[in-house]
């Protein structure tokens, strides 16, 4: 239905190739999905089965893990980039006469569109499923009942352990694939701006080499986890998961240095920047390549059970569930600086030395080890459910505490995924942003303008207003699946011979994940497109400002929260705070079970979906821009429009470059 939407509305010759472009992403994007969330279902059992050896279980199960995401990590990307260098040499063998650079690739943008559209589905439709099925489990079998987590008496166990596939393997894979194609497009429409780049097809794709070079160098790195790092202790877990990031920003730098040099003119030039040097163009790679680590750093600061910040949320628990939430939140809170720090230093240089280019740029180089962290990102999941696995076939302790190792690593490594990608959609933000501001002309952009400011204010709301929905869907689907569980228990507890009935629970998430993402998906889409018919480019200039900025600080405190809440709950189950044997332990255990029931749905549904919120907005307006330009401001007169120089132009014409 949207892209017959698209094929309409869209302006130019061919309106029809912006369309394709965009079901390709999408398909892209769902196959990918589906392959990843298939071989994490393999890799589960299979990681199970290898913890079972005694002498090197754990080091076995480490590498099936590893393996099984890193073949999510290197087919996504590799699929990514595979169908958009094939899109981008037939629409230039096509088309590449019949339109202007600019506008040939505007319509490419689409693909970019299609693979965040599939990434509303994945991570908001599979934030609810997973955190219904789990907020479910733990308030009525591990809080009410006291059971163990995963204990197969459990009806919402196996809702859950699907949810972790759906949410965190499809929903981030999905997220993370809409990151690098609109950071390509992105980088593609700025480029086609530029006489020197766009003289060139080599020049014109020095994006995608910058995406293949990190995918070669991302195979070399991931030799390091599977036969160079041997895994035998639990404490290398972490350590080798994380090495795996260093390692491949470290080869990355000379690499993407050779690049600039080799695969740029010396000089090139956009209105506004003259005589832009490929030196520079590699110190905005080097600024959103070493960002990203350090924003991953600083998430696995506020989010381990290694560090201070986490054990002080756990032993606010001796004191109850409030104060849990209280250091819960004020952590999130504080995680906010140090990323956002980072990400204003690299937007800040990156402008300065090339424009939205050297940002669309920034936003790649932070990507460009997207494999490696797609591969650490889904072994979360992988190992999270294998535990399950043991814990529901009634293995050993002992196998269980070798999964339950791997999987507290997992969770610090999810919550670096998040970090990244949050602050890779941040960059990918301003450089749609950049590229929309560059397709309508719009030469500034003016906060004091009234429509900009408006604009601003209700971008701001809009972050608030989306993870409101997202949580309450949640809570809803939360509260029905509590009540089908007491439900089994109450049968359980009559009739010794009840078996556990899982598909009622995995029934109550499914209708919860399709029925509630419907007004977020809807607001999400249509705010951009009915602001710009109604009041023009100028308010979607406002609006996009506002979501970003506002929903960047919300997606990382949420995440962080989540993040800190769920391993403080781990640490005191490992007895890091008090022994089993203490009087206090099990109402000390309750309040962090209560704090990671809070931070479940902040950190795997809201936070993560703000993401595609900000994404999604920017890449929609950026499709739509002509549309808005020939079309929108319904309710307003363009005669007060004065950051617009030329309303009727159909996309941008060479050499146009906003100033901010």
């Amino acid at each position: 239905m949207f892209s017959i939407i698209i094929g309409f509305a869209v302006d130019g010759g061919f309106p029809l190739l912006t369309t394709f472009a965009f079901v390709l992403g999408a398909t892209t994007s769902i196959i990918s999905g589906y392959i990843g969330m298939k071989v994490a279902v393999y890799a589960n059992s299979r990681t199970a089965y290898s913890a079972i050896n005694k002498e090197d279980g754990l080091a076995n199960a480490f590498k099936v893990a590893f393996r099984g995401g890193a073949v999510l990590g290197f087919v996504l990307t590799s699929l990514g980039l595979l169908n958009l260098a094939i899109l981008i040499y037939a629409y230039e063998w096509l088309y590449g006469d019949d339109f202007s650079k600019p506008h040939l690739y505007e319509c490419i943008a689409g693909y970019g569109l299609g693979g965040s559209t599939i990434a509303l589905f994945g991570r908001v439709g599979g934030g609810i499923y997973t955190k219904a099925a789990d907020v479910g489990a733990d308030l009525a079998g591990k809080v009410e009942a006291g059971l163990e987590e995963d204990d197969p008496r459990n009806p919402a166990t196996i809702a859950d352990n699907v949810g972790d596939n759906v949410g965190d393997i499809a929903g981030m894979g999905s997220d993370l694939f809409g990151s690098f194609a609109e950071s390509t497009c992105a980088a593609l429409v700025i480029a086609a701006t530029s006489s020197e780049l766009a003289a060139d097809q080599g020049y014109m794709l020095f994006p995608l080499m910058i995406s293949a070079i990190g995918i070669f160098i991302c195979i070399l790195t991931s030799f390091a986890a599977t036969h160079i790092m041997k895994v035998d202790t639990e404490d290398k877990i972490e350590r080798t998961l994380k090495f795996q990031l260093v390692i491949s920003t470290v080869l990355l730098t000379p690499a993407l240095y050779l690049a600039s040099i080799y695969l740029l003119p010396e000089t090139f030039s956009f209105e506004g920047f003259t005589d832009v040097k490929s030196w520079q163009v590699f110190v905005c790679l080097i600024c959103g390549l070493w960002s990203g680590l350090i924003v991953g750093f600083v998430t696995e600061y506020f989010t381990s059970h290694a560090y201070t910040p986490v054990k002080e949320v756990a032993a606010s628990c001796k004191t109850g569930a409030a104060t849990d939430i209280i250091y819960g939140l004020a952590l999130g809170y504080l995680s906010c600086i140090v990323p956002t720090i980072c990400l204003a230093l690299t937007i800040y240089f990156s402008f300065k030395l090339a424009g939205m280019y050297g940002i669309a740029l920034a936003a790649l180089g932070m990507l460009s080890n997207l494999a490696i962290s797609l591969a650490i990102d889904g072994y979360g999941p992988i190992s999270d459910n294998a535990g399950g696995m043991v814990e529901m076939i009634h293995l050993s302790r002992e196998i269980r505490k070798k999964t339950d190792a791997l999987d507290s690593a997992g969770n610090t490594t999810a919550a670096i995924g998040k970090g990244f990608a949050i602050g890779s959609a941040a960059l990918v933000s301003l450089a749609l942003f950049g590229a929309f501001i560059t397709r309508v002309k719009m030469t500034s952009v003016n906060i004091l303008e009234p429509l900009i400011f408006a604009g601003l204010l209700v971008g701001a709301m809009m972050p608030y207003a989306f993870s409101a929905l997202t949580m309450k869907s949640v809570g809803k689907a939360a509260n029905e699946m509590v009540e089908e569980v007491r439900r089994q228990f109450h049968l359980m507890r009559t009739n010794e011979h009840y078996k556990t009935e899982y598909d009622h629970c995995v029934a109550i998430s499914t209708r919860a994940a399709l029925k509630e993402m419907i007004i977020p998906g809807v607001m999400v889409i249509f705010t951009p497109i009915l602001t710009g018919l109604l009041f023009g480019e100028q308010a979607v200039a406002g609006l996009l400002a506002g979501i970003l900025v506002s929903g960047v600080q919300m997606a990382t405190s949420s995440a962080n929260s989540g993040g800190a809440w769920d391993n403080a709950k781990k640490y005191i189950e490992k007895e890091g705070l008090v022994p089993k044997s203490d009087p206090h332990f099990k109402d000390i255990k309750a309040a962090a079970v209560t704090g990671d029931t809070v931070g479940d749905p902040m950190k795997d549904t809201s936070g993560p979906s703000l993401n595609i919120l900000v994404k999604l907005s920017a890449i929609l307006s950026l499709v739509f821009g002509t549309f808005f330009v020939n079309y929108g401001s319904l309710l307003i007169s363009r005669g007060n429009d004065n950051t617009n120089t030329d309303t009727t132009a159909p996309a941008a014409t060479e050499g146009t470059q906003a100033t901010l």
